[in-house]
């Protein structure tokens, strides 16, 4: 049988080179031999047999067989593609993308795929949506996204229903429609989409396309916190520490504010060391909360900051430092934050961690005064008594700077 095989594909007949690629690639009736088999393959490929040349394509790309050259890769793709080969298709559409043996070229890219997509292929039908929706490789366009979103998922492409969920719940490419974007939402999360999930959670916590329904939030909210959601480990924090939908549970709360903290969620870092700093759901440990404060305020979040700024003025859970005091306080402060801006000034009064400097005290502690922290106001005005009218004009100045320079821009009409 074998014998007549290689007789007949010598013979030129091109099934049996086909043939003949297969079974030395697979070893089937034979010992395996890539080499051998990327030789039959050739050979049907000459003869413009299309599976021929993707397979011949698929060994010059990953080098089985042959030496890797992904020039030689995209040639024989292409023919198979103009074939109408869908893996070809994808595979030379991916090297354009990607820039692999041929230029980078994401129109041509994106001509392949749409081939296949046409074909109807879900995959690519929602590949083809997400370049749509972004203008990658075509002119964005966010109807033509919304159409290709929806021909993937009403084949259940997960990814392909929870875009459609988003077009309609943000107008995008359609007209805006909360419950159509409830229901796609839907499915996509009932096959497993956390994304898909946490927003149902956050619709039905919220009441929007739905009815308010804080224990079917939960529901939601949990089945993307397992699944490793950051943001629902966070609302889990939240619900059980708050009871909404859930019994109050504050050590529940710190273990969900934990999952998502050591995934850098700042928001869920200042939580937990809030959590470890008044004993709240967690044993009180000053030293485990400076290090989730530190981690949340690198991140710029502004309360972790003037907190951590606090703790090292006063030395709880680290060695006291003023100076180290005043660089977050500063960070806090230059963000606009009312309490940390008054820190600042206090410690340019006092002299904390920083050169006496009635300048910059007057400075912060007038911007913490107009940002609504009352405190500011009896200093700043005990401070002007012992200023010269240079120094408090300086320091107006310097103020009407720091707030021009945070000014949203704006262009002339």
């Amino acid at each position: 049988m074998l014998i007549e095989k290689i007789k007949v594909a010598e013979q030129g007949q091109v099934e049996a080179q086909f043939s003949l690629g297969v079974c030395y690639g697979k070893g089937i009736g034979m010992t395996a031999d890539q080499a051998e088999s990327a030789k039959w393959f050739r050979k049907a490929a000459e003869q413009g047999h299309a599976e021929a040349q993707f397979f011949l394509g698929s060994y010059y790309y990953n080098g089985e067989g042959v030496a890797e050259d992904k020039p030689e890769a995209a040639k024989w793709f292409r023919k198979a593609a103009e074939q109408g080969h869908t893996a070809a298709q994808y595979f030379l559409g991916r090297q354009y993308f990607n820039g692999e043996g041929v230029v980078a070229d994401t129109t041509e890219a994106i001509k392949w795929y749409r081939k296949i997509a046409e074909q109807g292929d879900a995959e690519i039908q929602c590949t083809l949506g997400l370049c749509y929706k972004v203008g990658e490789g075509v002119v964005a366009d966010k109807a033509e996204a919304a159409q290709w979103f929806r021909r993937a998922a009403e084949q259940g492409h997960i990814e392909a229903q929870f875009q459609l969920a988003q077009c309609y719940y943000d107008g995008t490419g359609v007209i805006i429609d909360k419950a159509e974007a409830i229901r796609w939402a839907r499915k996509a999360a009932e096959q497993g989409h956390p994304e898909a999930q946490f927003n149902l959670g956050v619709s039905y916590s919220q009441g929007d396309g739905v009815l308010q329904d804080k224990v079917e939030a939960a529901k939601w909210f949990r089945k993307a916190a397992e699944q490793g959601d950051a943001a629902a480990q966070y609302k889990l924090g939240w619900i059980y520490y708050k009871g909404e939908g859930v019994a109050s549970d504050k050590a529940e709360s710190a273990q969900w504010y934990r999952k998502a903290a050591e995934q850098g969620h700042a928001e869920a870092q200042w939580f937990l060391g809030s959590y470890y700093f008044t004993g709240v759901g967690v044993i009180k440990d000053n030293a485990e909360a400076a290090k989730w404060y530190r981690k949340a305020a690198e991140q710029g979040h502004v309360d972790a900051q003037r907190f951590l700024g606090s703790i090292y003025s006063l030395g709880a859970g680290v060695i006291a430092d003023k100076t180290e005091a005043v660089l977050w306080f500063r960070k806090a402060a230059e963000q606009g934050d009312a309490r940390a801006q008054y820190d600042l000034g206090n410690c340019y009064y006092k002299g904390e961690g920083v050169i006496e400097d009635f300048v910059a005290a007057y400075k912060w502690l007038f911007l913490a005064e107009t940002s609504g922290d009352e405190r500011a106001g009896g200093i700043r005005a005990k401070m002007a008594e012992e200023m010269t009218s240079e120094q408090i004009s300086e320091a107006e100045a310097q103020v009407k700077t720091w707030q021009f320079e945070r000014e949203p821009s704006s262009t002339p009409n």
